[in-house]
């Protein structure tokens, strides 16, 4: 069901925190569900400066989902503090809640080699919203470039597939993060990718997500770095509605203050054309759809 944002909405976090946001009917909205922040490892960029960046945007809701990683090989293995990252966003809450609403967010990576662990992890932290996504292969190689290099696209992206059904099947995860990962990481003289060349395995990890009311994200980050176009595109997305599936969320997947809220509005018009009406929002895990035309149209 699509609902409007309500003016003068008050959100209370896990703690019971009021956080206030005046939405006067004329005022458009955006929701940034993907900003990392110094609690992934491959972030520098504080809270508050991306609150910051967030307003001078024109972002009204954004969850700082950082990295949580439970491969061992990957860099933030470990690097997640739970108690840390709550205690700063109790400060951004406190310096921008009338100005923004900050939601508590986590990209949490998957694989089958590491299911137990990250339902155990998701069982103990409490989150509004939480991304499933995956980096890994089942055996643990991460997916980039020297991954690709060594295999045909079919060797990728079938496996890939089939952990991204996996996750969704699980039922853990509130979206599932950039679809189509791998075609970020195509080496340029690597193979074509044709999204529809893997229809089948797209079928049936879209098909777990439509039966579980699992959402999948549009990542702008592919926008403006290979393979210059949302992850996913709009082939793909066309296939989600053809199957039956309206559920979706945005995210920029930034780790700089400068591309928050990048790309939405371009990606607001792709979606229209493709038979999307709404965009996600969350609290304490509970979804919301929110029509795409109340929506600000950024760059």
């Amino acid at each position: 069901m699509l609902i409007s944002l309500l003016t003068g909405a008050r959100y209370h976090d896990h703690g019971g925190h009021a956080v206030t946001l005046d939405r006067a009917g004329s005022v458009p909205t955006m929701f940034d569900y993907h900003v990392h922040t110094t609690q992934s490892a491959d972030c520098s960029t504080p809270i508050f400066d991306s609150c910051e960046a967030a307003v001078r945007a024109g972002v009204t809701e954004i969850a700082f989902s950082d990295h949580i990683e439970h491969e061992p090989a990957d860099m933030s293995y470990g690097f997640f503090d739970y108690t840390t990252y709550m205690r700063d966003l109790e400060a951004a809450r406190d310096r921008f809640g009338d100005q923004i609403v900050i939601l508590a967010g986590a990209e949490v990576d998957f694989n089958t080699g590491i299911a137990s662990e990250v339902e155990d992890f998701l069982n103990r932290h409490a989150f509004d919203f939480v991304i499933g996504s995956v980096h890994y292969g089942e055996a643990g190689e991460l997916i980039f470039p020297e991954y690709i290099r060594q295999r045909s696209m079919d060797d990728v992206m079938k496996p890939y597939l089939e952990q991204i059904q996996a996750a969704a099947e699980t039922g853990w995860f509130d979206t599932i993060g950039h679809l189509d990962l791998p075609k970020r990481y195509r080496p340029l003289d690597h193979d074509d990718y044709d999204p529809m060349r893997y229809e089948l395995e797209l079928t049936h990890a879209m098909n777990a997500m439509i039966d579980r009311r699992i959402s999948f994200e549009i990542n702008t980050s592919g926008l403006r770095q290979p393979p210059k176009t949302s992850m996913p595109g709009p082939r793909v997305v066309a296939l989600y509605v053809q199957l039956g599936g309206r559920l979706i969320t945005m995210g920029s997947d930034s780790h700089v203050p400068e591309t928050i809220g990048a790309g939405f509005g371009r990606t607001f018009d792709m979606l229209e054309l493709c038979g999307i009406d709404g965009i996600g929002s969350f609290r304490q895990r509970v979804r919301t759809t929110v029509p795409i035309r109340s929506l600000a149209r950024s760059s």
